[in-house]
């Protein structure tokens, strides 16, 4: 098992972000190939059951007038995390440089205020009990694998201003 235990100071987390770095999604290009899934699953070494990005699927509506959608899930690195705000040992930091959120897991006490405080529902909690999300591949020294590994071009990564349809936090 991966864990990053890269620990931004206070002062590295003060500053603000150079560059917020992010997602992009498509989904018209998206072909649900959970090639991102299983890339990001299988280079940090995730124990079964754990999953750090997610397609996910939504019916909406009613018959005859169903709506499918999906979208490709996973932190969002938000610009403000809310994560980070409630984590009272100070495990979750996001780095001045690039706006990555990290988890630090050896500082995690598993109490879980981090989920309740993510809109987004990403913070997931290993068999050890801690914190663990996407880490933008910051763990294993590499760009985002969930985005090179898309076949299709849906998924992309890099500052969100450059991106074509960021996903913003």
């Amino acid at each position: 098992m991966t864990a990053v235990t890269t620990k931004a100071t206070h002062a590295e987390t003060a500053r603000p972000t150079a560059k917020q770095r992010g997602f992009s999604f498509d989904a018209e290009r998206c072909v649900q190939c959970r090639a991102c899934e299983l890339a990001c699953k299988a280079t940090n070494d995730l124990e079964p059951g754990m999953w750090w990005r997610r397609v996910t699927d939504r019916w909406t509506g009613a018959y005859p007038a169903l709506t499918h959608t999906f979208s490709s899930e996973t932190c969002r690195h938000c610009a403000e995390p809310a994560c980070a705000a409630v984590c009272r040992p100070g495990a979750i930091t996001k780095r001045a440089a690039d706006g990555v959120v990290l988890v630090d897991r050896s500082q995690c006490d598993g109490c879980g205020d981090c989920l309740a405080a993510c809109p987004y529902g990403v913070p997931a909690f290993g068999k050890d009990g801690t914190m663990q999300k996407c880490d933008y591949c910051v763990g294993v020294g590499a760009e985002p694998v969930c985005a090179r590994s898309c076949p299709s071009g849906a998924l992309g990564y890099g500052p969100l201003d450059e991106l074509p349809h960021p996903v913003q936090g």
